[in-house]
């Protein structure tokens, strides 16, 4: 399944109907959070020791790590370094 991330923009979406029942896709949103909800994550993920799971790459590698996301082979989040 090949997944898409669109930025908020104020025009509507136009989608057929028939591209979402073939393949039973579906489309949704969900708001990035507030500033309190990222420093809730941020607790809970010190509270528990939990760590993301990344893959860095070199700023000079900008263009390779863009094509690892939008390519969706990317297993886990894409950051990159200033080495």
């Amino acid at each position: 399944m090949k997944a898409a991330q669109i930025a908020a923009f104020d025009e509507p979406i136009r989608v057929p109907p028939l591209a979402l029942i073939s393949g039973r896709k579906s489309i949704q949103g969900w708001p990035s959070g507030t500033a309190k909800d990222a420093e809730e994550t941020l607790e809970f993920s010190a509270m528990t020791g939990t760590k993301p799971m990344i893959e860095t790459y070199p700023l000079e590698q900008a263009n390779e790590a863009f094509e690892q996301m939008i390519s969706n082979r990317a297993r886990f989040r894409v950051v990159l370094t200033m080495e």
